[in-house]
């Protein structure tokens, strides 16, 4: 068949009997796309969960959010292989700026890009010739009103089935069991389709090649902006929002040239949001509970029976619908009774915030930005670079619960899959499970915090301030400064606001340790000083029992990150400093923290061999103090040092540490003075 027959109906027939053009329904469309792609197994809190690489690509892509896409994932799963969640929609709820509209417009755009390919591409029909017929005016083509599938016009070609399951077998080839597998998503033409159909069924006499010649196949457009294939639907307020907005209405232009007063094409359905998402697309509709009673009777039945009724005509329409709302306005919506078959229709999935610190980074550098950022004067600003770290852990902090089983320091680094004392995973995994036995979803874990919007200000509040267009540089520290004066503007609970500006305070002391690993990697003048010293320890306390240890105490070991042979002074007072620097007084404890530091070192290597125990902060700190001391007679003195310049010792050292700050470690000239300024305070000492 040459090209110019693209259009016919019986050229796409054919086409979806060699595979070539694919017939599945919203739900089996996005269950396709989503498992096309590969699919990891990740842990998190403690449980093993599915990754789907899909929501992973791209450059600004989903971060975190497991249980959710697991949830969402399963949904459409269930739906595509004609499960209940066919009948009902997947409703995000959960605090704003968590990330849900975020998720909801990314699966939209990867969904366009997925039916832009060839294959999966969606046609629709529209009838041509319709002068004549001669009830139309001056009306010649008419485009299926809810992008109906050619499929669907081929199920409902002749009146009885019997005789059009006939004419698919003789005319187009399809066997018995194609037959079956097509029949499976049945459903009748749309009230409009259905009756111009049957005109041209009668005007032709059945004559099945007269037929064709009414009917032409389209791609349906993929076009965003038409809101077609995928749509939202904002909540709007009470005076603006009505019915017609989701289901369209009668159209006076139409009723100009139609002189049947009962076709029911006289209604224009594409005046609605559905109708243009109706052939195989995803609804979205924003903030649901928000939309006045009647309109969120409107979705009841289109929900549940997955049709548009006006006036008693029906169009089937095939979508996947998703919508969002935050807490308040959903507990609300609970607490008005009767509204209780719409939240029985609907597949609730909380939300909660970001709780991994790691992953936190880069939504803060979604924050942050990735284009280079100017002062007033036009300027190049510089970004410290503990900006991010320090911005990720306030925020963080904030988003986790008051336990009475871990710490909120053991809390942090337990979520981001870190070492936390000898606190496990476990422990997390309880404290989660008894949070979420909560009936108030927000006492939840991970439900209430500081989200991205507020994270968003306070990085606003930094740049626009005049410190750092005077020193031409996003100081840090000055990310605490910001946040609490967002949580002094924008949190309303009394019990909400002491909280946050207490996990602020936790935040700053997590801050100071970093700084004294960064003043201690430039006063070393290396940028990885601290992580050698850690593994030095690290190895030195696996090889103090070896067997093949002779007495000048050298070890000679295979590196496992790199495979090299590497020779080892065993300095058994060095080590003693850095457990003395842990509180670990007697033997047992010596060797209880020995044997957990090798448990660890066994078990990650084998996953990760580049391994540091740079998350383990307890001992970072500690060997820190311990090269700090030994170097030069204690933090104290460097401290010293750093602050009294007056001899030339002094400004020398101080010197080569700024000059070792700015060429290697990424600081400029604020920033490392500024670091070195706010080393030497005691300030937020934990």
């Amino acid at each position: 068949m040459g090209l110019k027959n693209r259009s016919d109906l019986l050229y796409h027939l054919t086409a979806v009997k060699n595979k070539e053009r694919v017939f599945e329904n919203a739900f089996q469309g996005v269950a396709r796309m989503i498992l096309e792609n590969p699919i990891d197994k990740v842990s998190v809190n403690g449980k093993t969960t599915y990754d789907f690489s899909i929501f992973r690509t791209g450059k600004k892509h989903v971060i975190g959010m497991y249980d959710e896409i697991n949830s969402f994932v399963s949904y459409v799963k269930d739906a595509a292989e004609g499960g209940s969640s066919e009948e009902m929609a997947f409703v995000l709820v959960g605090e704003p700026g968590n990330g849900k509209t975020f998720f909801v417009e990314f699966l939209c755009s990867r969904y366009r890009e997925f039916l832009s390919q060839e294959k999966n591409r969606k046609y629709t029909f529209r009838f041509k010739n319709l002068n004549k017929l001669g009830t139309y005016g001056k009306i010649t083509t008419i485009e299926s009103q809810t992008y109906e599938d050619p499929m669907v016009l081929a199920m409902n070609f002749l009146e009885s089935k019997d005789q059009t399951k006939d004419f698919l077998i003789k005319k187009v080839g399809f066997t018995e069991k194609d037959i079956e597998q097509i029949y499976d998503n049945y459903r009748p033409l749309g009230a409009c389709s259905s009756y111009i159909w049957s005109e041209v069924r009668e005007y032709t006499s059945e004559n099945i090649d007269e037929m064709l010649s009414f009917v032409e196949i389209v791609p349906v457009p993929l076009s965003e902006s038409l809101g077609t294939i995928t749509g939202k639907y904002p909540a709007k307020d009470k005076m603006t929002s009505s019915a017609v907005d989701l289901l369209g209405e009668e159209s006076i232009q139409r009723l100009l040239h139609i002189s049947d007063t009962n076709n029911p094409y006289r209604f224009d359905l594409r005046r609605g949001a559905l109708a243009r998402v109706a052939g195989g697309g995803i609804h979205f509709s924003d903030e649901i509970y928000k939309n006045k009673k009647d309109l969120v009777q409107v979705y009841l039945g289109v929900i549940q029976n997955r049709m548009i009724e006006v006036d008693g005509y029906k169009w089937p329409i095939d979508t996947l619908i998703i919508a969002t709302s935050n807490n308040s306005e959903f507990n609300r919506f609970l607490s008005e009774k009767e509204e209780a078959p719409i939240v029985d229709r609907c597949r609730i999935c909380y939300v909660s915030h970001n709780t991994n610190y790691s992953l936190q980074r880069e939504l803060t550098q979604y924050v942050i930005g990735s284009e280079t950022r100017t002062t007033l004067n036009k300027e190049v600003l510089h970004q410290d670079p503990n900006l991010n770290y320090a911005a990720s852990i306030a925020v963080v902090l904030s988003r986790l619960p008051r336990s009475e089983k871990l710490t909120p320091i053991e809390m942090l680094k337990l979520s981001a899959g870190e070492v936390a004392g000898e606190k496990s995973i476990k422990t997390l995994a309880e404290v989660i499970d008894t949070l979420n036995q909560d009936t108030s979803i927000v006492k939840r874990f991970g439900q209430k915090g500081l989200g991205q919007r507020n994270l968003g200000r306070a990085v606003q509040l930094l740049i626009e301030s005049s410190e750092t267009n005077e020193g031409k540089c996003v100081f840090a520290y000055d990310v605490f400064r910001a946040l609490e004066r967002v949580v002094l503007d924008y949190v309303t609970d009394p019990n909400d606001r002491k909280k946050y500006l207490e996990d602020l305070k936790i935040a700053k002391g997590l801050y100071r340790e970093r700084i004294m690993t960064e003043m201690f990697n430039a006063y070393m003048d290396e940028p990885y000083a601290i992580r050698k010293d850690v593994m030095n320890y690290v190895n030195m306390i696996i090889g103090i029992d070896a067997e093949n240890l002779g007495p000048d105490k050298m070890w000679k070991y295979k590196d496992p990150q790199n495979g090299e042979l590497k020779a080892l002074k065993i300095d058994e007072r060095y080590i003693t400093s850095v457990e003395e620097r842990l509180g670990l007084k007697t033997r047992e404890q010596r060797d209880t923290f020995r044997t957990s530091i090798r448990k660890i070192y066994g078990q990650k290597i084998s996953l990760n061999p580049g391994y540091d125990f740079m998350d383990n902060l307890e001992l970072v700190k500690a060997v820190t103090d311990v090269r700090l001391k030994s170097d030069i007679a204690g933090a104290g003195s460097l401290v010293g040092a750093l602050a009294n310049r007056t001899n030339d010792e002094n400004q020398k050292l101080y010197d080569r540490m700024i000059e070792t700050m700015f060429n290697k470690l990424n600081y400029c000239n604020t920033c490392a003075q500024k670091t070195i300024e706010y080393f030497c305070t005691q300030e937020d000492e934990n």
